[in-house]
Formats: C-alpha cells, structure tokens, sequence
C-alpha cells in the first residue's frame, strides 16, 4: 500500500506538440501504457483511435483555424447547420477564426459533408494529418470548397488575441492526480473533455503499479490522528480484499471493493472561459476542501500565466 499527496501538473510543453503527439499523451493515461510512447508511436495509436471510433481521445487534439471565403454565403450555410462543439468567432463578413477538435472537425463531416467550410478544414487537415480522416468518406465533390481557404493560426498568435476571445480559442490541459471522489466532481464540467486512469483496465498487482494499490492522503486528517489510523487500517483492508480478488477475477470485478480514497489520474481538457468557470466554483469556501486542497494552487498558477484573464 502506498499514500500520496494530491497534485496537478499544467501541460504547458504538450501543447507545443503535434495534434498525433498530444493525443496519444493523452489518450495512454486510461491504460497507465506511458511507457510505450516512443518517436515513432503516436501516428500508429491515433490511427488506432480514429478506426475504433475511440472519439474522446481525439477529443484531446484541438487545432484553430482562419478559414476565408470568397463570398458570405458559406459562412451564413456554416452558422445555419449550428455546428456543435466548435468556437467561432466572425473576423469580418468573409473571415472566421475557428477553434475546434478532431472529433469535432470528424462530425461535422460526417453529419454535413456539403457544407463548405467543413469539407474546406477536413481537406486541409487530412493533407497533414489524414491518419484521422481514413475512415471517413471525403465528399466526392471537391467543388463545394472552392472559394473557401484554411490556414492554421498558431499557438503564438492565439496566445495574442484580445482577452474575450483568447479565453474562448486558447485551450489548456491539466493532468490531477487525486482521489476518485474529486474526479467524481470533475467530470460534472461537461464543456470539458476529460480522459481518466481506468480501474477497469489496470491491474494493480502488476509491476509496473509496485503490484500495490496506491491511496491519496485525505485532508480531513492529521496523520498522528486516531481517524487517520482508522482511514488507513480501512485501505489496507481494501487493498488486501482487491489483491485477493485479482487472484480469481478480473480487474474490473476486483475494482467493486475499492474506495473513493484510491489515487487516479485524469486529464482535463478545456479553454480558458471554462477553466475560470471551474476554478470560481471549486475555490469557493462551499468547494468540497479536497478539490479546493488542488485547485487553489491551480488557480493562483493560471494568474501568473493569464492574469488578463484570471486576475
């Protein structure tokens, strides 16, 4: 058995990466198989992804885009299709900036493949990226791009937009180490895109976890308290009940005995409107003091990154 203090990491050099690198990132924390990531991984394992229609991974690539039409009338058909899970903003009446995922870019495809500005992106994706894009049929009338061009506003550039618009297209990953109590909590956000260690999957008795059940340190408890030796006799219990299973089950079936206080790992993805969201409800004297014992440090941090934003 081993106890650990919460955390959180912010992703800052993931997102100087290629879409492929940051989705397999990303995508290994559900099975713990860091330890296969190598130069040469990340377009195999997306390719995976994309052909097993394993969406909320490629929920993890989001890319912004200026996508200009020589005329209004593709951009007044885009807005008429309501795309989802997309962030536009109008640049002017023939210009829009674009921030979105390869799921999303994936959908709007498939739900309208003759809407221009969609066949445009997909096209201007797939010619750097088509292991996304293998599955999905092209319309077979290029045509309907004509007169609408793509390029990619880097992350640069996004970093210096304005504030209301820099909040809505600047995107931020932020990988928590916590108890299964606080991720409970966290996957409520639902603008958010979230991938999490899978208790289904893992098996702790393996090696690679120190064939050990690892517990997150409460803070409700001094450690020389009589509650905290009653909160750690209790998960060496559970641990010794979830070993025993391992045993003749599965680990999906042996995971039933573990408790909220078992340490995971999550991902969540999000722009930073919804992070500010986040943050003014999990700080709040109201927060469960679990969430606020990580996401007060995090909070002051995206001051010191964003403070136009987070001040």
């Amino acid at each position: 058995m081993r106890i650990i203090a919460p955390s959180f990491t912010i992703l800052d050099e993931l997102d100087q990466q290629s879409l492929p690198v940051r989705i397999e990132y990303c995508g290994r924390i559900c099975y713990k198989s860091e330890n296969r990531i190598d130069s040469g991984s990340a377009i195999p394992f997306v390719r995976k992804m994309a052909e097993n229609g394993h969406n909320s991974v490629l929920e993890m690539g989001v890319t912004t885009l200026i996508a200009t039409c020589a005329t209004p009338e593709p951009i007044q058909a885009l807005f008429f299709r309501q795309p989802k899970f997309l962030h536009i903003d109008r640049l002017d009446d023939r210009q829009l900036l674009i921030t979105g995922s390869v799921r999303a870019f994936r959908e709007m495809l498939l739900f309208h493949p003759d809407d221009a500005i969609s066949l445009a992106i997909v096209r201007f994706l797939d010619s750097r990226h088509p292991y996304f894009f293998e599955t999905l049929p092209l319309a077979a009338d290029p045509e309907r791009a004509v007169g609408v061009t793509i390029e990619k506003m880097g992350l640069a550039a996004v970093d210096r937009l304005a504030p209301p618009m820099h909040a809505r297209h600047r995107f931020l990953a932020v990988r928590f180490i916590v108890n299964r109590a606080v991720t409970h909590e966290l996957v409520r956000h639902r603008p958010c895109t979230f991938l999490q260690e899978s208790q289904r999957y893992c098996r702790y008795s393996a090696d690679k976890f120190g064939n050990e059940v690892t517990f997150i340190k409460p803070v409700f408890f001094e450690e020389d308290s009589e509650e905290f030796a009653l909160w750690r006799q209790s998960m060496e219990m559970m641990e010794a009940r979830y070993l025993r299973l391992l045993e003749t089950s599965s680990p999906q079936a042996a995971r039933t005995v573990l408790p909220n206080s078992c340490k995971t790992e999550i991902i969540v993805y999000a722009n930073l409107l919804e992070w500010r969201h986040i943050l003014s409800l999990r700080t709040s004297p109201a927060a469960e003091p679990s969430m606020r014992e990580v996401m007060i440090p995090l909070a002051e941090a995206l001051r010191q990154r964003y403070p136009a934003i987070f001040s």
